[in-house]
């Protein structure tokens, strides 16, 4: 499967922005979308993870600079998104030297055919510069992945995309606290095109719900609308560790809190809410 990847590029264009704002410059980028990003939920929709790693792309190729690092990256997914050619619009929406704010959408069609977005991403890109003497790290590393168990351990039924990838459970899935695994994709996210380590990342961390979930999905859905994620180290290696739980209230809303890692210890922590409904 290391030959295959989520989308397939058809082209590309650089347009200006509304004459209200005639400086910005929006970046437009067009994907086919394969069958490997095929969701748990249904095999009309995408899963969540290959859509944020496509923007995540957007968000650091759009004017890129050698001296800034994404930090913060909040995903709006604005409706289903469809196994279909997907456009992706970027744009510099506060630019700064010290902190900048980028903007990337997911455009498709309708079933009427008219253009709606499905997905919206804000990133900030803070310039770096050299702390290595007081680097610090709050949470404590995971297992290393050689010490979990192989095997994709889900009770979600078989997808496109959980079938992109390798497995290394450190515990057990739905039991007490925090559920922890790695994750490393087997396919490209673009084809053609190596992965950034943001990328991986971000491939792979939309898992979290399904991760810390305690909820039999034959049972139960528990779709995430968002995913935030907090990244203060830029991630090394091929593997990518999740550790996560949902806490769910009363009246169908969850939210689903996690840590990411690399090798080394953790990256950052993301954030879900999550729709939580009774099967009929």
């Amino acid at each position: 499967m290391s030959a295959e990847s989520y989308y397939v590029p058809v082209g590309s264009e650089s347009l200006s922005a509304a004459a209200s704002d005639p400086d910005r410059k929006i970046t437009i980028e067009r994907f086919a979308s394969t069958d490997l990003t095929v969701s748990v939920w249904a095999d009309t929709m995408q899963h969540g993870a290959p859509p944020s790693a496509l923007l995540l792309r957007a968000l650091e190729r759009c004017d890129a600079r050698t001296d800034v690092q994404v930090t913060r990256v909040a995903v709006d997914i604005l409706g289903p998104i469809p196994i279909a050619e997907l456009e992706v619009r970027s744009w510099v929406q506060r630019p700064g030297r010290r902190v900048e704010l980028v903007v990337a959408e997911l455009w498709s069609t309708d079933t009427a055919g008219r253009p709606r977005a499905v997905a919206r991403a804000t990133g900030w890109r803070m310039e770096t510069v050299d702390t290595a003497a007081t680097v610090h790290t709050a949470d404590t590393p995971l297992p290393p992945p050689e010490a979990g168990r192989d095997g994709a351990v889900w009770r979600f039924p078989a997808s496109g995309y959980l079938d992109t990838l390798d497995y290394r459970w450190i515990t057990e899935i739905g039991g007490e606290g925090p559920a922890a695994m790695w994750a490393r994709p087997k396919a490209a996210l673009v084809r053609g095109e190596q992965m950034t380590p943001l990328e991986r990342l971000f491939s792979v961390a939309d898992i979290a719900n399904g991760v810390g979930s305690k909820l039999d999905p034959t049972q139960w859905t528990f779709l995430n609308t968002d995913l935030t994620v907090h990244v203060f180290r830029v991630p090394s290696g091929s593997w990518v560790g999740v550790s996560a739980e949902t806490s769910i209230g009363p009246d169908g809303v969850g939210m689903c809190a996690g840590v990411l890692y690399d090798d080394a210890g953790a990256v950052g922590r993301i954030t879900q809410s999550v729709q939580v409904r009774a099967r009929p």
